[in-house]
């Protein structure tokens, strides 16, 4: 698998996008149980809603929405929409591609 290291390096140079996939790493440790909002039960695979996401970080919903957009360009995150709302979740096929470059490269 290919990974832009330029994306991934900007992607991750700021403190709160770091943090939002450290929490994503585990979401049933860092957020409250989703799809709540649903009309009905969906299997979310470990995808976060941004409000929850949003409430976590502490800050804007457009501040969360422009570093979900940069995680998600850099191939960090996968999102998957449901009606109104939007799950987030890690893209661990380039987190893994990260590490092994990072241990062959760097």
């Amino acid at each position: 698998m290919d990974i832009d290291m330029i994306e991934i390096s900007k992607a991750l140079s700021n403190e709160t996008r770091l943090n939002i996939l450290k929490w994503l790493k585990s979401p049933e440790e860092n957020f409250p149980p989703q799809g709540g909002c649903l009309s009905e039960p969906v299997d979310l695979k470990g995808g976060v809603c941004v409000s929850s996401i949003q409430a976590k970080a502490n800050l804007s919903p457009s501040t969360v929405s422009n570093y979900l957009d940069t995680l998600q360009r850099a191939g960090l995150l996968l999102s998957e929409r449901h009606g109104k709302w939007t799950y987030y979740r890690r893209n661990e096929e380039t987190i893994k591609a990260l590490a092994k470059f990072v241990k062959k490269e760097l």
